[in-house]
């Protein structure tokens, strides 16, 4: 299993999607698409800079708790549908304690956070597609590894993309 850390090696240069709670879910909706994301941060700007995270607001959350009950997503605030104190990582997580907790949970997205609790400072957040490219990377480095062994350190082979 990938033995990345989450930081820097998965979420460095992410550019955060956030809103805070009593953004609309219309606004919410509007922004995931503009950004091309399944997930946004709901969170709040602290006193000393920063964001504390709130909640995580997904496109499970918005089919199942908008949608499907029947909601007008311009009244609706995010504070009332999203996911409030989520399971969260802190920046010295490995890839594999993401995918570990991601399995059992069934989560497809995890906020990373400073201190690695629920109302902390925003770091980032990873996906499940995030880990993917941690496990092809790793799979990679250890096909090349495997073959300079059998083969001897000039033979080299490239990975299909």
């Amino acid at each position: 299993m990938p033995n990345r850390k989450l930081i820097p090696d998965v979420i460095k240069d992410q550019q955060l999607v956030c809103l805070p709670p009593e953004a609309s879910v219309r606004d919410a909706a509007v922004l995931m698409a503009e950004r091309r994301v399944a997930a946004l941060l709901v969170t709040q700007d602290r006193p000393k800079g920063g964001r504390s995270l709130k909640g995580i607001f997904t496109e499970r959350d918005l089919a199942a708790r908008v949608v499907a009950a029947g909601r007008d997503p311009a009244a609706t605030r995010l504070a009332e549908v999203m996911t409030a104190s989520p399971d969260t990582l802190g920046p010295d997580a490995h890839a594999y304690e993401a995918l570990d907790l991601m399995e059992r949970h069934h989560y497809r997205h995890l906020p990373v956070t400073a201190d690695g609790e629920s109302d902390g400072m925003v770091m980032g957040i990873v996906s499940i597609r995030d880990l993917f490219a941690v496990v092809r990377a790793h799979l990679e480095d250890e096909i090349r590894d495997r073959e300079a062994f059998i083969f001897g350190s000039n033979y080299s082979a490239s990975v299909p993309p």
